[in-house]
């Protein structure tokens, strides 16, 4: 573990697409050390979220990727996930994932401040920050009914159980966070406005 190690968790936007190769390397070998499946995502997919500004990434101040997590909307936007967060193994150990964590869950409740948050996982860590935010344990009825999430999970390793189990339960856990005012890091101004002129640019004809 490094020490003194100065690490900025932001927003990502289109300059930070350098990164995402090195993030999809960490995703894969994180989940083949755990054993554990994760839905797999392209090159194409997590350069798009960067674009939108629904990805917040943590680099080091030598420009090494130190973390990543991203966003999505569900269910004309009623429902709201905070996935693939991960941490770059020279960097845990600085409370890096709870500061990735807490910026993409004030940035989903900032854009969708009446959106339900929703997270499935299979890691004990991310269970203990979802609670620490408010998120609750639920059943899988609970979550969106959107097929294009649940397709999210076809390149996951555990699928054949959500099929057996007719999609009521699998390896992840289910958590759920009903709207609040409480958030627990700032947007910067700057961000804000980026997001206000994507919004604007997605109302146009």
């Amino acid at each position: 573990m490094e020490q003194d190690i100065d690490i900025e968790v932001l927003v990502a936007g289109p300059e930070h697409e350098v990164y995402v190769d090195t993030i999809l390397d960490t995703i894969a070998e994180a989940a083949k050390v755990r054993g554990t499946g994760i839905a797999k995502r392209t090159h194409e997919y997590l350069a798009k979220k960067m674009q939108e500004a629904k990805a917040v990434i943590a680099l080091a101040s030598d420009g090494r990727f130190a973390g990543f997590s991203y966003i999505e909307t569900w269910g004309n936007k009623q429902y709201v996930t905070t996935s693939g967060l991960i941490v770059h193994p020279d960097f845990r150990g600085h409370h890096v994932a709870k500061r990735i964590k807490d910026m993409t869950f004030t940035l989903a409740r900032t854009r969708w401040p009446h959106a339900k948050i929703f997270s499935l996982t299979s890691g004990a860590a991310v269970m203990q920050m979802n609670t620490q935010l408010g998120y609750q344990p639920v059943t899988f009825a609970d979550l969106t009914d959107d097929e294009a999430f649940w397709r999210g999970c076809e390149g996951c390793v555990n699928v054949d159980v959500l099929h057996r189990t007719d999609r009521k339960y699998c390896i992840c856990t289910a958590m759920l966070y009903d709207p609040t005012e409480h958030l627990p890091a700032k947007i910067p101004d700057e961000v804000l406005s980026r997001i206000r002129h994507l919004e604007e640019l997605e109302e146009q004809p």
